[in-house]
């Protein structure tokens, strides 16, 4: 070798070293403290991925009596916001054959539920008595409202550079590979650090997948701009313009049924009610072809002429706009039916069996000196 390129690779060689010793110990440090917190979060979405199965365990008589028809759902709807939107109920989600009652929304996370076809109140649930409506809270907002979601998405950044640096600095060469994921039972050290490594190695697709998603997620709005300018979208959908709120009574079982004669396939999901200066309705449903579980498509209607003024299909969105509400099915185990929804909750243990190898291998390191 010319001795211009031995100098070269003198350099080279020590930088490099220099970089990955500063890597391993950015990695070690920042998973022991911040991987903790990955840790806690990450099991909380494995509650979360059967979070309505959890609900209709503790009410199984909800699932005893079949859906009504639209026209009696609406008459229900009728006395629900009659009763309840002074109390500040703000949308509800249709009752379906997987949560055959309705489901209200209120302000604070208040959420209630309703007798789908006589309206009459089933159940109040609440971060202060429900204990998986804490844990999703804690899932999605640390506790802390928006000040808590900012501070998740900021580590779930740091969640993503653990993933990346670990796959750094494990990256074998071929002829080493069988090697660098093979699981050894002693020394502790070896034991805790190989556990650790190949773990790691073999569920990082996953774990990339969810924790991608769920910072996507946080960062909604950065996220789908820059998918859409990506992708050369469209415009988003512009809703209609404002109709003047009167006195006039609004019909909910003509609403639905208009509502539901204007698609021409799909399934009413959320109803949105009307706003203080505006009487538009909005109703969310979820087309054939989409993975979200209440659908991201939009039916806008004049409660007062019982007519359909706009329609927002999202199947026929750009490719940004649809790989962007592809986030939340994938991240929540929504889509792919129970083998998917397993994987998704599988995967929200792996980060705790990370950070414990992790943990144990560096004690085991310091105890052998």
């Amino acid at each position: 070798m010319p001795r211009m390129f031995q100098r070269q690779a003198s350099h080279i060689i020590p930088a490099r070293r220099r970089f990955r010793a500063a890597l391993k110990w950015l990695h070690l440090w920042v998973g022991l403290v911040a991987g903790l917190v990955f840790a806690a979060v990450a099991l909380t979405g494995t509650v979360m991925a059967f979070q309505r199965e959890l609900l209709l365990s503790a009410q199984p008589q909800w699932t005893q009596q079949p859906v009504p028809s639209l026209a009696v759902q609406g008459a229900a709807f009728s006395r629900i916001v009659a009763e309840w939107e002074p109390q500040g109920l703000r949308s509800a989600d249709l009752p379906s054959q997987k949560l055959p009652v309705w489901q209200a929304y209120f302000p604070e996370g208040v959420r209630r539920y309703f007798d789908p076809a006589s309206g009459e109140l089933l159940l109040t649930r609440s971060t202060d008595n429900d204990w998986v409506l804490w844990l999703r809270d804690l899932h999605t907002h640390l506790l802390a409202g928006q000040a808590g979601e900012q501070a998740l998405g900021v580590f779930g950044l740091v969640a993503l550079f653990l993933l990346l640096s670990g796959l750094y600095l494990w990256w074998p060469r071929w002829r080493a590979l069988a090697a660098s994921l093979r699981w050894y039972a002693q020394p502790p050290a070896r034991r805790w650090f190989s556990w650790h490594r190949s773990g790691g190695a073999l569920l990082l697709p996953l774990l990339l997948l969810v924790t991608a998603t769920g910072v996507a997620m946080v960062y909604h709005d950065a996220v789908r701009g820059s998918l859409r300018v990506i992708f050369a979208d469209g415009p988003e959908a512009v809703p209609p313009a404002p109709i003047a709120r009167t006195q006039q009574r609004i019909d909910w079982s003509a609403v639905l049924q208009t509502a539901q004669a204007g698609l021409s396939a799909g399934e009413l999901r959320r109803i949105a009610l009307p706003k203080a200066g505006d009487a538009l309705i909005s109703i969310r449903y979820r087309a054939a072809e989409e993975w979200h579980p209440n659908g991201r498509s939009v039916i806008w209607l004049d409660p007062y002429r019982n007519r359909v003024v706009q329609r927002h299909d999202a199947t026929t969105q750009g490719l940004g706009a649809r790989i962007d509400e592809t986030m939340y099915p994938l991240h929540g185990g929504f889509v792919g039916g129970r083998l998917w929804q397993w994987t998704v909750a599988l995967c929200g243990l792996a980060p705790l069996f990370l950070w414990l190898t992790g943990l144990l291998f560096w004690l085991a390191r310091r105890r052998r000196g």
